[in-house]
Formats: C-alpha cells, structure tokens, sequence
C-alpha cells in the first residue's frame, strides 16, 4: 500500500512538468507585473524630459529611490550624495544624479561581492560640458529615455529583495544620470562614489526594451563566461530567450564597466521606429514583453549572483572568426553543430568529457581544482581540431582536459546558410575535489 502511495505521488508531481512546455510557461503571466511595469513608464514619460541636470532627471531619480523603498529596499545613499556635477560650456557646473539600491547576499564568502544591476535615467537634452578635460557638445533630438529600463529595474529590484534569501553575493541597483553624456553617471559610480568596485564580480545593462516581438538581444562584448550564461539558460525552461548578437546596439553604462574590466552583459529589444520623438511613447511597448523579459533577465541575475566569478575577457582576445580562416563562431552558426545528435554542448560535457576524465594524481594530492577553458574547433567533417587552453588552472588538469576533449567521437557539422563551416567553440571543464565528511 504504501508503494502504491509512493507511485502515486510521482506520478502527480510529474504530470505538471510533462505538461510544462514553452507556450504553457507564457500562460502563467497574469498581467498583474505588465499593469505595474506600464504605471511606472506612464509616470516616467509623463516628466518634461530628462537630460542630465534637469529637473526631470531629478524628479525620475527621486521617484526611483521611493520605489526601492516601497519594495524593502534599502537606499544605498541619499540624493545628495549620489548627486555628482558636470562643467557646462558656460562655466556653470549642471547637477546629474544617480539612485542607487543595495539588497545584501547571505552567503559569508560572497556577500561582499556585488552584481550590479542598472539602467539609465535621462533622455533628451542639449548638454555641453568638461569630461577628462576636454569640451564635449551633446545634441540629443529625443530618445526612448529607457522609461522600459527603468521601470523593469525596480520590478527586478522589488523580486530580488523578495527572494533574497536565495542571494549568495549582494546586489546593486542603479539608476545612473548623465548616461548620454559619455556615460557620467556610471564613471561617478565607479570611480568616486562606490568604494568597492574592485569587488564588483559583473554588471547587468538594461536599455531600451519592451519590444520583444521585434527581437530580444543579449550583448555581451564577446565575453565567453556571460556568453555562457545565456547558452545554459537556453536549454532551461524560460519565457523568452534573448539571441547573443556580437555588435554593440548602442552605447551605454555597460561601457563604463567595461573599462574597468568588469564583465558585463546588455539587455536590449533595439531602437525601434518611433524611437526618434520628443519623448518616451509608453503607447508603443508591449507590456507583455516586457514582463517576460524581465522574467528571464531575474532567472539571468540569479545565476550570476549564485554562480563562479565570470572573467573579464577582451573581445579583441575572443574573437572568433579569423579573417580568410574559414573558421566561424558557434554563435554565428546558422545550424550549431551537435554531439549525439544534440546541439547542447552541456551533452557532449556529460556524456563524453566527464564520463571518461582522470583527476590527475598530483593534483589530488594537492588539492588543485578549478575550471579549465577549453577551446577547439570541429570541421567540415565533424573532426575535432586544434584543441588548446584559453584559460588554464595548472598544467595537469590543462592537459587532462585537452587529452580528453582531443579524443572526442566526430560531431554533426555546422552550417551557415546551408553550407557546412568549421566552427569555433570554447566550453569549461571543471575540476572538483569532493570534501570528506
């Protein structure tokens, strides 16, 4: 009988995940997230512009600081200390403010380790002013001013601060000023008012979304581990998956992270159409989008905030596609190429890679671990070529993992436009010592 009992109770919790495909996960959004998200765009367009130093930048940041303390969280500073000035071409300094967020992590190790999380406060304006010493002129003929940023931050900010207790790092939530111009409110947060940038672990770019049906991009500026975060969510259940795309959609606060050799990622639907107006059109974004790519983004920061360190890896040190090589980037496949008939690479990691890996000896005995990168190419014939590490840990597990990668069975090839190519990929071997209870 309790067999019985036991069976039954399986087979209950597995009808609903049988049943859990992509459109029934889209069923789940009520709507309630898309009303709030619009509210806090209609009120965000509704304010007279918000170019650096105006009064509705300031009126925009003081309503973001209210929201974040609305939702439980706590306000990192006061307005006057996130304020920071700007040297107009008259002399005059002209005031642009930030509003920044701080949900703590639990985890001991961690919690002194931040993910970022921003999106820029101002749109149009005309502003002239001194940055590093030189005369910049900014004419802005109007722009999207990422009311859909913005307002999807705080409904990030509000479910982060939620579930806070599922958060090994702590988190930052901030809305930078002066974005349009080179990025100001983001140089300010890094470089003057945060103390503890060097213990940023990675950054989250939110700009001008909520037209999903037009596309949903992940920009990454070639970084393979924040690259890999999106390839691993892909084979996961979510409501929307973004396309890595390797050409930046516009400039933003990304960049200033950038600089400081954090790794970072932008999330964007692009400029669409109507883009060029006097201000934001919260008549044209697709709420429901929107809620959905905020889903995705949340799943997106819980996996950096729980997981490894990504990083910083230059893109000009990634690039993939070597000029008359022939050689194409897993990324640009039209057609990836599959391990067993499956197109994840995650199946040629478990079922080859880890099923025939040897911890080398030496490296037990010290205690060695860590994750190895490995990059390879598999040609027009299926055939693994050109194994070789990009990131090493120590030269046992380097060679481990390429002598075990180097033996793999042939692969189906990639494909561009019909046509098989060879393709570059690169993929983390870990090595992990088990503790003794």
């Amino acid at each position: 009988m309790k067999m019985k009992h036991l069976l039954l109770i399986i087979s209950l919790i597995a009808l609903p995940l049988a049943a859990f495909s992509q459109d029934y996960y889209g069923e789940l959004f009520d709507g309630e997230d898309a009303a709030v998200l619009r509210s806090h765009v209609e009120y965000l367009s509704s304010l007279d512009g918000r170019g650096a130093g105006s009064e509705g930048e300031k009126a925009a940041a003081d309503y973001f600081r209210s929201q974040l303390l609305l939702a439980g969280v706590d306000v990192l500073d006061s307005p006057d200390d996130s304020d920071f000035g700007l040297l107009s071409a008259s002399g005059d300094t002209v005031t642009s403010h930030n509003a920044i967020g701080f949900i703590e992590g639990y985890d001991p190790a961690l919690r002194d380790h931040y993910i970022v999380i921003g999106a820029r406060l101002d749109n149009l304006g005309v502003i002239s002013a001194t940055v590093d010493g030189q005369m910049v002129t900014r004419t802005f003929p109007g722009a999207n001013g990422n009311a859909s940023g913005l307002a999807l931050l705080l409904d990030l900010a509000k479910k982060l601060q939620t579930n806070k207790v599922l958060l090994k790092r702590s988190v930052i939530i901030a809305a930078f000023g002066g974005s349009e111009l080179q990025n100001a409110g983001s140089w300010y947060f890094l470089n003057r008012s945060f103390k503890d940038a060097s213990k940023i672990d990675a950054m989250i770019n939110l700009d001008m979304l909520g037209t999903g049906s037009r596309g949903f991009y992940a920009y990454c500026a070639s970084n393979s581990d924040m690259e890999q975060v999106v390839n691993n969510l892909a084979s996961t259940l979510q409501p929307v998956h973004p396309a890595i795309v390797r050409t930046e959609p516009c400039r933003s606060d990304h960049r200033s992270f950038y600089a400081k050799e954090i790794p970072a990622v932008m999330f964007t639907s692009g400029m669409y159409p109507e883009y060029n107006t006097e201000r934001d059109v919260p008549g044209i974004l697709e709420y429901d989008f929107l809620e959905k790519e905020g889903e995705y983004i949340y799943n997106y920061s819980l996996t950096l905030v729980n997981g490894p360190k990504p990083d910083f890896m230059p893109s000009d040190a990634l690039e993939r596609t070597s000029s008359g090589s022939g050689v194409v980037a897993w990324n640009d496949c039209d057609v990836k190429p599959a391990f067993m008939n499956n197109y994840d690479p995650n199946v040629f990691l478990n079922r080859w890679v880890y099923v025939y890996l040897k911890y080398p000896q030496y490296a037990v005995e010290n205690g060695i671990q860590g994750r190895v990168l490995v990059d390879f190419v598999i040609d027009e014939k299926g055939k693994m070529k050109d194994v070789k590490v990009l990131k090493g840990v120590h030269p046992s597990l380097d060679a481990e993992a390429v002598k075990v990668v180097a033996a793999s069975p042939d692969w189906k090839p990639a494909r561009v436009r019909g046509q098989k190519v060879k393709c570059e990929m690169s993929l983390y071997v870990e090595f992990r010592l088990e503790k003794r209870k």
